[in-house]
Order: structure tokens, then C-alpha cells, then sequence
């Protein structure tokens, strides 16, 4: 049976500089720096278990899922694009901070939308894997490989996003709301950025 060592540091590699590991822990803190200490434990793991859920699916019947549906990969990419604006809108007019209490419910949503999707599982992480596996042309080798690196991705975000909240201690509430800011103008430029890969797609497309 065997295991593609190549394919697996290829797809690690590919895997880690589209979802940005160290990039994602100040969109995390601003996400979730201000509520308890409980809530941000509890959303350093549940966020990359929803995107490994997520990119799993994909990986095992993307193509299927979206010929199904009749969706491309610009669609996928306007929409995330379109999310990620409205998180960043939010980050920037200061919605969601600590004056405004959450409930459960909302903190466990926080970890599902937008950390675990789009921010974790976006249109670029999903498109990776979907052609990985079309070009594994059912080798079990190169199946294996690709498991073991969304694997290994996701236990890196899990340990990054936990050791972040030592961050707060730091930053203090101050830093955590200038760091929210910063993560909101960031994330508007990527979300602008998706939308303009989406509208190339289209237009690619014809």
C-alpha cells in the first residue's frame, strides 16, 4: 500500500500557506479575546474540528457535491468572500465586543462561522484538496497522504489557536480591541480579494 511522503509534505506545505496558521491568531483573539477564558478554550478546538469536518466532506465527495449542485469554484470563493466582508464590518464598527454579551449559542456559532468556516475551511483550502484528490487517480498511497496532512493541519491550528489566548494575558482589553481592528481591515482586504478571484473565475469561465 505504501505512503506518499512527497504528496503529504506537497499537500501539508499547500495546506499551511493557504489556511495560515500564525495568521489566524489575531482574527481569533478578536473574535473571541473578550469572552471567558471557557468559551475561547472551547472555540481553539471546536473552529478547526468544523473546518477539518468540513474539508473532510470535500475531500471525499466535493466534486459530487458541487457538480450536484451545480456550483464552481468562483461561487464558493464569492460567497466566502461575501461572509468574511460581513465579519469584518462587524470587527471594524466594534459589534460584538465586550460591551454587547454573548450567549452560548452565539459562541458556539463564533467557532463555526466565520473560525471554522470560511476563515479555516475557505474556498482555497477546499479547491486544494478537491483537485488533490482528482489528480490521486485512486492511488491509495496518495489517498492516505492527503488524509495525513489535513490531518497534521488541523492539530497545528488546534495547538496555535490554544497557546494564543496566553496572548490576552499580554494585550490586555486594550490591545484586544485595537488587535480587532487591525484582524477587520485585514479581513476586508481578503474578502475583497475572494470577491475578485470570483468575479475572474466567471468571467474566465465565460
Amino acid at each position: 500500500m505504501g505512503f506518499d511522503t512527497t504528496l503529504y509534505l506537497t499537500m501539508l506545505i499547500t495546506l499551511a500557506v493557504i489556511m495560515d496558521p500564525p495568521g489566524q491568531v489575531p482574527l481569533f483573539l478578536s473574535l473571541v479575546g473578550h469572552r471567558p477564558p471557557a468559551v475561547r478554550n472551547r472555540a481553539a478546538w471546536q473552529a478547526p474540528a468544523v473546518s477539518f469536518l468540513v474539508i473532510t466532506v470535500f475531500a471525499i465527495a466535493g466534486n459530487a457535491i458541487l457538480n450536484y449542485l451545480h456550483i464552481g469554484i468562483p461561487a464558493l470563493q464569492g460567497a466566502g468572500g461575501l461572509l468574511l466582508l460581513l465579519v469584518a464590518l462587524q470587527l471594524l464598527t466594534g459589534l460584538g465586543n465586550a460591551g454587547n454579551p454573548q450567549s452560548v449559542s452565539d459562541d458556539v456559532n463564533v467557532a463555526l462561522v466565520p473560525l471554522g468556516t470560511p476563515l479555516l475551511a475557505g474556498p482555497g483550502a477546499i479547491a486544494a484538496v478537491i483537485v488533490n484528490v482528482g489528480q490521486a487517480d485512486g492511488a491509495t498511497s496518495a489517498y492516505l497522504a492527503i488524509g495525513a496532512a489535513i490531518v497534521s493541519i488541523h492539530i497545528i491550528l488546534v495547538l496555535v489557536l490554544r497557546f494564543s489566548t496566553v496572548l490576552i494575558k499580554i494585550l490586555g482589553i486594550g490591545g484586544i480591541t485595537l488587535m480587532a481592528k487591525i484582524a477587520g481591515l485585514l479581513l476586508a482586504a481578503i474578502a475583497v480579494q475572494l470577491i475578485a478571484d470570483s468575479i475572474k473565475g466567471f468571467i474566465a469561465a465565460g
